[in-house]
C-alpha cells in the first residue's frame, strides 16, 4: 500500500498543483459574477462561425494530444447535427492567456460569433475578457468556477456538482451526519467548500472537518483525528476529497485499521474512484460511493470515437463535443438569438457526451451524474443519472 502510494506521489504534484495554480489565478471583475443574456445574433439560413480554441503550441505534448482529441470531438459532434451547418475555425493558445486573448480577439474578427475554450482558467479568463466588448460569449472547457459568469460559461465538472449529488444522495440514505476530509490545498479546500454547501440544500449535517497536508506523514497524523471526529459528533458518512493520485490510498487504508468501519460510516468519494482501473483493487475502497458520467451515455461517445479515430478519446474531449451539441441545438431551433445567454441556459439542457447538462446562468454547469460503488473489485450503479432535469439528484 505504501509503495502504492509513493508510486503516485510524482502524479500527485502534476496534477493538485497545476489546479491549484489555475484555482488560485486573479480574475478581471469585468468576467466573473454577473448574469448575462447578451450575444450576437445569427443568421440561421448560413453556417454557424464556431472558434475552437485549443493549447496547441505549447510546445507539450500532453497538450498537442489534447487540442487533438478536442478538435476530433468537435468535429465528430458536428457529424451527428441535423438541419444545422458549423463553420468552425481552429485556434492555438498556446496554453498561456496573453495568447488565448489574441486568438479569441482574432477569431471574433473572422467572424466568429461564439468562442469553444479555451482549457486553462487564465486562459479562458482572458479569451472571456477580449471578446466581452463584442458581445461573444465563451464555452470554457475549464472546471474552474472563479471563472464563470458575464460572457464565461464553464463546460468542466465542477465541485458543486458533485457534491450536490452526493451529498443529496446519501442524506436520502440516512447518511447525513457527515466528516470532511480534505488537504490543505486548494483542490481539497474547494471540495470541502462545496460538501459544505451540499449539505446546507440538502438537510445534511456537516459535523466536523478534518485537514491534512500533502504529505504521507500529515495523512498518517490526520487519521486518529478523522476518527475522533466521527466518535464525537457519532458520524455515519465521511467524505474524502482524495484522488487515486493522491491520499486516497493511504487514507482508504488507514481509516478502518484505526477503527472508522466502513460498514457503519459511508465512505463516499469527491473524485472518480474508477481512474485509474487499479484504484477500483483497493481493499479500503470497497462499499463506498462515488459519482460518475452516465456510463451509457459516455460509453456510446467512446465507441464512436474510437471508430472514427482508431483511439480512445482524451477524457476531457467529450467536452468540446458538449460545446457542439449544445449550439447545434440551439441553431436547430432556427431562432437568430441561439448564441445568447439566454438560450444557452435554457433550463431544458443538453444531451452531451456523457448524459444530460445544462448551463446555469451564473456561468457554472450543471450535470447528470449516476452514483456508484465499488463491489468486489467492480463498480457498479446503484442510483442511474437522470435522463431529465428535474428528476434524481437535481
Amino acid at each position: 500500500m505504501f509503495a502504492f502510494f509513493k508510486s503516485l506521489r510524482k502524479s500527485v504534484r502534476r496534477a493538485v498543483l497545476p489546479f491549484a495554480a489555475l484555482a488560485l489565478a486573479a480574475c478581471d471583475p469585468a468576467a466573473i459574477g454577473g448574469i448575462t443574456a447578451g450575444g450576437p445574433r445569427i443568421d440561421t439560413t448560413q453556417p454557424v462561425p464556431v472558434a475552437l480554441l485549443v493549447p496547441r503550441g505549447s510546445g507539450q505534448a500532453s497538450d498537442e494530444l489534447l487540442a487533438n482529441n478536442l478538435e476530433n470531438a468537435a468535429r465528430l459532434a458536428m457529424r451527428d447535427l441535423r438541419g444545422v451547418q458549423i463553420d468552425l475555425r481552429v485556434y492555438g493558445t498556446a496554453g498561456n492567456a496573453q495568447t488565448a486573448a489574441a486568438q479569441a480577439a482574432q477569431a471574433v474578427n473572422d467572424g466568429a460569433q461564439i468562442i469553444l475554450g479555451p482549457l486553462y482558467a487564465e486562459a479562458a479568463n482572458a479569451a472571456g475578457v477580449a471578446v466581452a466588448p463584442q458581445n461573444v460569449n465563451v464555452l470554457a472547457f475549464s472546471n474552474n468556477t472563479t471563472i464563470a459568469g458575464g460572457n464565461v460559461f464553464v463546460l468542466g465538472s465542477t465541485f458543486n456538482n458533485t457534491a450536490d449529488r452526493l451529498v443529496s444522495y446519501a442524506a436520502g440514505q440516512g447518511k447525513d451526519r457527515i466528516v470532511v476530509v480534505h488537504a490543505q490545498d486548494v483542490a481539497g479546500q474547494l471540495g470541502r467548500n462545496a460538501i459544505q454547501q451540499a449539505a446546507s440544500r440538502s438537510g445534511a449535517t456537516v459535523t466536523g472537518t478534518v485537514d491534512y497536508p500533502l504529505s504521507q506523514q500529515g495523512l498518517i497524523a490526520a487519521v486518529p483525528r478523522v476518527k475522533s471526529a466521527v466518535d464525537n459528533a457519532g458520524a455515519n458518512a465521511v467524505f474524502l476529497t482524495a484522488a487515486p493520485a493522491g491520499g486516497l490510498p493511504l487514507l482508504s487504508q488507514l481509516l478502518p485499521e484505526t477503527g472508522v468501519n466502513p460498514a457503519a460510516t459511508q465512505f463516499i468519494g469527491m473524485t472518480r474512484w474508477d481512474i485509474p482501473r487499479q484504484t477500483l483493487d483497493l481493499p479500503g475502497i470497497q462499499g463506498g460511493w462515488f459519482a460518475l458520467p452516465d456510463p451509457n451515455r459516455a460509453g456510446a461517445f467512446r465507441a464512436q470515437y474510437e471508430s472514427a479515430y482508431g483511439s480512445a478519446p482524451h477524457p476531457l474531449a467529450g467536452l468540446a463535443f458538449d460545446g457542439i451539441a449544445a449550439i447545434g441545438a440551439l441553431a436547430a431551433q432556427g431562432n437568430a438569438g441561439a448564441l445568447t445567454g439566454a438560450a444557452l441556459t435554457q433550463g431544458s439542457g443538453f444531451q452531451g457526451a456523457s448524459g444530460i447538462f445544462r448551463l446555469r446562468q451564473d456561468g457554472t454547469n450543471e450535470r447528470g451524474l449516476a452514483v456508484a460503488t465499488v463491489r468486489d473489485n467492480k463498480v457498479v450503479v446503484i442510483d442511474p443519472a437522470p435522463r431529465g432535469f428535474g428528476g434524481a439528484g437535481f
